[in-house]
Parts: structure tokens; sequence; C-alpha cells
């Protein structure tokens, strides 16, 4: 079982959601929440309070093996961009302190796994959030049901590289199991003994 913390880093509202990734690709819901900081407070205490309550859930006896953040990318809103850039700057110093691995996914790569279309809506996020983690209802705000996705997104990335890394090594045996390679083995060598014999 894998805990993974998806992050809608925002300096106004940041997105925490975390989800477990169980055995055959399902998911369980963990835990979902907003941080916020006032927008009239000077910049780093609004970090350091964002920072803090990151710090706090990284700390947390429920901590993450895995971390997912959303990746800045450019829109005409400078200091959104800005407060986002910070944010995110907090979080991967914390989790390179904690040894926790960080990856990072675009906005479109995280709608286009989670709902199937990479220009999907605010409401259909949250939709196909509460589907494919079975809430009886939408996660909000949205910046809690985007922290959920992009969590999910990173969730199923793992499970297909688990997926693969099985494969390669089926295919380095010949697609067969260690007890059918180990049979064959003993086959090969019996039958390499029983020629030795009939010389």
């Amino acid at each position: 079982m894998t805990r993974i913390l998806g992050i809608d880093p925002g300096l106004t509202r940041c997105g925490v959601g975390a989800v477990t990734l169980l055995p055959g690709r399902k998911l369980q819901f963990d835990h979902v929440e907003v941080l916020q900081s006032a927008a009239d407070s000077e910049p780093q205490q609004r970090l350091a309070k964002i920072g803090g309550a990151i710090e706090r859930i990284l700390d947390s006896a429920e901590k993450p093996n895995e971390i997912a953040l959303e990746r800045v990318f450019a829109q005409q809103n400078l200091p959104s961009v800005m407060g986002v850039a910070q944010i995110s700057g907090v979080v991967l110093y914390l989790a390179a302190q904690r040894g926790i691995p960080v990856t990072l996914y675009t906005p479109n790569e995280v709608k286009l796994q989670v709902t199937g279309y990479g220009a999907a809506d605010k409401s259909q996020v949250a939709t196909m959030v509460a589907r494919h983690l079975g809430l009886a209802a939408l996660p909000k705000p949205a910046d809690a049901a985007d922290s959920l996705a992009i969590a999910i997104t990173h969730a199923w990335a793992l499970s297909r590289a688990g997926a693969a890394a099985l494969g390669s090594k089926a295919n380095a045996s010949g697609g067969q199991t260690p007890a059918q390679t180990a049979w064959l083995a003993a086959e090969q060598k019996a039958g390499r003994r029983r020629k030795g014999m009939r010389r």
C-alpha cells in the first residue's frame, strides 16, 4: 500500500488530499482539506502558515510515502503564479528534508488522467474524483477536488510503473513464473546429465 499526498499549491488556498493505492489498482480516500492564508497578511507570514500546516501533515502518523504536486504553469495572473511557485518551493523543501519523493504534473495531465479529457472543467474533475474514490458527495471547494485528482493521477502512474516492472520480469524469463523457470532449469540440467551418461 502506498499513501499519496496530492497538493494543489496556492498562497491563498492550498488543497491537500491524501489517497492510498491498494493492491489491484484500487484507491482509498484518506483525507482532504484546504489550507488558507489571509491575502492582507505579509508574504512571509502567509508562507509560514501554509508551510507549517503542510509540515504538520508530513510529520503526522499518516505521513505520505509519495507527494504529487501540480506543476507551475504560465498564466497572465502574475501574483497567482508567484504564490503557486512559492508554495511549491516550500513543499519541495519540506519533502527533501524528509526524503519523500515528489512528482510534478501539469493541470492538463491531471484532467486527462482523471476525466479522460485534457480540457475538463472544475465540475467534471470533481465529479470524476468522487466516482473514482467512491465518495457520496463531490469534494468542495475546487482546491480540494484538484488535490485529490493530483493524488489519483500519481497513484495510477505508480500502478502502471509497477505493472510494467512485472511485465519486464516476465519477459526476461520468457513469460514464466519463478516456479516454472526453476522447473525448466532443472529439466534442462537433467537432460544434459542423461546425454552425458549415454556417451
